[in-house]
């Protein structure tokens, strides 16, 4: 193995088979079993007959099998992680148990979302489009978003970054409460891997009988089951075999769409017009972030990670590598705000280049060297 590299390695827990309890086989206060006639041992001068050794054999055979049950189970669950930062113990089990778990964010019981609304989709940019499926969520019940994850590695797509960063999805899922009676939707990851198989009517089956919900609730192109044969008039079919609740929404249309250079930027064959996390990601590609917040419903926000950047006196660089989502086309962009661990720190520009994120802090009472120290991520946003 190559330096560096990581290897599992079986390391059960170093273990004894258990001695055999020494204890008189009758109570002192009586005797031994007498022949009877039936072939049932005695003892005779201290020696052991047949019947007594049976009973040792017996008994020392139930302690070894439970020590093998045990030694066994501890070799299934534990091992070693061996990599260059040193050996570290995890559990094999539980892995293999989150494989086959329909919400792979959730306890064993998968009771998360019981008896709530569940809005499906992907959930990629988390625009406006999405935010009313979860208003129509909120308004039948408990709003869940059901996420799905892992398309593109399954699929073999090209993989891309998040317009939404992973750390910042409950704060935009937050924001949403004002549209939903002031209550927070929350957000379950479905691995996509272990629902591709499944028919339109397994999957309906899935959330009724184990996710435990109330209804579901879709856009009006939603496509599911194996190779996407059901569509959203199956959905509602399925649902109401099984008693679920089912709510098809309108897709939210996006009114103001921009042209460049006179022309309409063709999105997709299945492009209608409608909001969609394409038409977003298409927008960051252009750097028409105003374009980027009507469709999201909020400003983009950027979120970089703390561990390589460069502070000057006013400015902070920090490399590409750092980006936990998609940022706008190379350039430079004015009237953005920095925030340090989701606290405001104030006014900024920002140019984007093929290496580095270069932030130039406006504020002149502001010391970028202070404002950094002991946050994991700084967070621009645009327009």
């Amino acid at each position: 193995m190559e330096r560096g590299g990581t290897v599992l390695q079986s390391a059960p827990q170093t273990a004894r088979p258990p001695s055999i309890p020494c204890w008189p086989l009758f109570p002192r206060s009586h005797n031994p079993p007498r022949s009877t006639g039936c072939g049932v041992a005695r003892l005779r001068h201290g020696r052991c007959t047949p019947w007594v050794a049976e009973q040792l054999r017996y008994c020392c055979c139930l302690n070894i099998k439970r020590y093998l049950l045990v030694h066994k189970v501890v070799q299934h669950s534990m091992a070693r992680v061996f990599s260059s930062g040193g050996p570290q113990e995890t559990n094999l089990g539980s892995e293999e148990m989150r494989k086959d778990k329909f919400l792979i964010d959730c306890g064993s019981d998968q009771e998360c979302v019981l008896g709530g609304i569940v809005a499906l989709g992907k959930f990629d940019a988390l625009h406006t489009g999405h935010r009313e499926l979860v208003i129509q969520a909120s308004k039948a019940g408990t709003p869940f978003l059901l996420s799905f994850v892992g398309i593109a590695e399954v699929l073999g797509w090209e993989s891309r970054p998040p317009i939404v960063a992973q750390c910042d999805r409950k704060r935009v899922l937050a924001s949403w409460a004002p549209y939903c009676g002031n209550e927070v939707p929350l957000e379950y990851q479905v691995q996509f891997s272990v629902v591709r198989h499944l028919t339109p009517r397994q999957f309906v089956e899935k959330l009724s009988k184990e996710l435990k919900v109330s209804g579901v609730v879709a856009g009006q192109n939603y496509r599911f089951g194996y190779k996407a044969t059901g569509d959203a008039s199956e959905l509602v079919r399925l649902c109401k075999e099984y008693g679920l609740a089912a709510f098809i929404v309108r897709p939210v249309m996006d009114k103001n769409q921009r042209s460049y250079n006179g022309a309409y930027r063709s999105i997709n064959s299945s492009d209608k017009g409608q909001v969609s996390s394409t038409r977003v990601r298409h927008a960051l590609a252009m750097g028409d972030v105003d374009y980027v917040a009507e469709l999201l419903g909020r400003k983009h926000r950027l979120v970089l990670s703390l561990d390589k950047q460069f502070c000057s006196q006013k400015q902070i660089l920090v490399p590409r590598s750092c980006m936990l989502n998609q940022p706008p086309k190379d350039g430079a962009y004015y009237n953005c705000t920095v925030l340090v661990d989701d606290k405001l720190i104030g006014p900024a520009s920002v140019v984007i280049d093929t290496e580095n994120i270069n932030i130039e802090l406006d504020d002149e009472s502001l010391e970028a060297q202070d404002i950094i120290p002991d946050h994991q991520f700084i967070g621009i946003e645009f327009g």
